[in-house]
């Protein structure tokens, strides 16, 4: 006889989801997921050098000392038994074959971008638009960065009106993880007959 008979419920099965977190250079990747994962990130950040002069861009992020040069990874649990598996791609052009590797088995993608810098976001919506992969566009409220309506961003931009825009604090846990619950919502809405309504609506 089963051991879960009687009524009791059965302990949840675990499921892991592979989330990429994209952007251009300097929009709050690492710090995101730093925000929120449950375990000590993986960070592959390296000091900035003169090396890098002319090649990355540093309009509007003149103050970023470090950067991404492989991987950031991170994780955490949501309450229903659904773990999250973070890849942080870095920012840069030149690392963009990595991206690829990253976004392999991917359910999912949240590019985030800075409204100081939001042409930097049309390479990366063009690129999950290429490989098909359900994202939203998280708005990283940056300090005494400009303000515009979701709306304008998501015109801005020229995203589909599927496409799920949000305001997202990168340094906040509770901001981060309702970002991340949406775009789980987005991703599993995507399929036939989804449980997506397993994640509640956003508060």
């Amino acid at each position: 006889m089963s051991a879960y008979t009687n009524c009791e419920a059965a302990p949840p099965r675990l499921q892991k989801i592979k989330i990429v977190i994209a952007g251009g250079f300097g929009t709050g990747k690492t710090t995101l997921v730093g925000a929120v994962s449950e375990v000590r990130p993986l960070l592959t950040e390296a000091a900035m050098t003169q090396a890098s002069e002319g090649v990355d861009g540093l309009a509007g992020v003149e103050s970023k000392k470090t950067t991404t040069v492989a991987m950031d990874f991170g994780r955490i649990t949501l309450h229903q038994g659904i773990i999250l598996m973070l890849f942080g791609t870095p920012g840069q052009d030149r690392f963009n074959n990595i991206w690829d590797d990253l976004s392999r088995g991917a359910a999912g993608a949240v590019v985030l971008v800075d409204t100081r810098r939001l042409e930097d976001a049309f390479d990366v919506v063009a690129y999950f638009e290429a490989q098909q992969l359900p994202f939203l566009v998280a708005v990283n409220q940056f300090d005494r960065a400009p303000r515009y309506l979701l709306d304008e961003v998501r015109e801005a931009l020229r995203l589909d009106a599927s496409v799920p825009v949000v305001a997202c604090d990168a340094r906040d846990r509770r901001s981060v993880l309702e970002a991340l619950k949406d775009v789980v919502r987005h991703a599993l809405s995507r399929l036939p007959a989804s449980p997506h309504t397993v994640l509640g609506a956003r508060t």
